[in-house]
């Protein structure tokens, strides 16, 4: 883990130095806790530290917690902002800690809070100009690092809070073979549906999609590609999810296909109807159950 180099502690407002600039495939990690008085507080990725003239901030990340809670997320260009991007949603709890991963791309910053993927911001000015972090609000920070891309390609561990469905992780740079998903959870004690999609980015399109229904006692394995359900596959030896239990399911990506275990036991093969694997990169849990972990290894 390379530290961001701060001027001083962690102390707010904080300015930290990223020694070496940003490459694509890193992650900065920022670790803290919302105060029970907050209102707003902000993460900006600026292009030096000039205060007069105020330097270009290349991304502009504003969690809000009033009336209408939201994320602003903007571009400071020659003392100009530019057009405001607003996700009415809110990840972060006033009051609670809360772990950010901003992913750097090579187009776009890609933003998680708590293990669920939350927003993507497209670059306005080069990556390359970025070399400081500033964080300022009302919020506490605790740690704040970057993890070098060597290291989070390979290996992602996903922790969930355990109501967080749906949940939507992301595959760093996309699934490779011999890469492996395990998901922990359990089902809800009236469950009917138990859903996990592989997805394909910047498309509609579900590489894979488990979708156990356990009133009909039905395994269903599908795509969906060009906007179309593909051929259903059913068949399976015996169904192994029941309503108010525990389970864990491991995807194992092969080569020519997909090979699923559940509680320990094999129970399905799936070909490969998206033959460019590094194109899969989001993973989504849906339906009635509990999320306990997800890893991908």
């Amino acid at each position: 883990t390379r530290c961001i180099q701060p001027r001083g502690s962690f102390v707010i407002p904080f300015a930290g130095t990223i020694l070496g600039g940003l490459l694509p495939g890193e992650m900065v990690l920022i670790q803290g806790s919302v105060p029970p008085n907050a209102d707003r507080f902000q993460v900006d990725f600026t292009c030096g530290s000039s205060v007069k003239p105020r330097a270009d901030v290349a991304f502009h990340f504003n969690p809000r917690f009033g009336r209408s809670p939201c994320i602003v997320c903007n571009t400071l260009q020659k003392e100009r902002w530019g057009r405001e991007e607003i996700l009415y949603q809110m990840p972060f709890t006033v009051g609670a800690a809360f772990e950010i991963i901003f992913l750097v791309l090579k187009d776009a910053f890609k933003v998680a809070v708590n293990g669920a993927h939350v927003l993507e911001y497209k670059h306005r000015l080069e990556l390359e100009q970025v070399d400081t972090l500033l964080i300022g609000g009302k919020v506490k920070v605790q740690a704040v690092g970057i993890l070098p891309a060597s290291s989070v390609s390979v290996c992602v561990s996903l922790h969930t809070d355990s109501n967080s469905v749906p949940y939507r992780g992301e595959l760093l740079k996309g699934l490779s073979v011999g890469q492996s998903i395990t998901i922990k959870g359990a089902t809800n004690q009236h469950a009917q549906s138990v859903c996990v999609n592989l997805r394909v980015s910047d498309s509609t399109d579900i590489a894979l999609h488990l979708n156990p229904r356990l009133k009909k006692q039905v395994f269903v394995r599908n795509s969906f590609l060009s906007d179309c359900w593909g051929a259903e596959e059913t068949k399976v030896d015996s169904f192994p999810f029941a309503a108010g239990q525990y389970f864990e399911m491991i995807i194992l990506c092969d080569s020519q296909q997909f090979r699923v275990a559940v509680n320990g036991l094999h129970q399905v093969d799936y070909k490969h109807r998206v033959q460019d694997l590094s194109r899969i990169t989001q993973l989504e849990v849906l339906g009635d159950l509990t999320l306990q972990d997800v890893k991908i290894i």
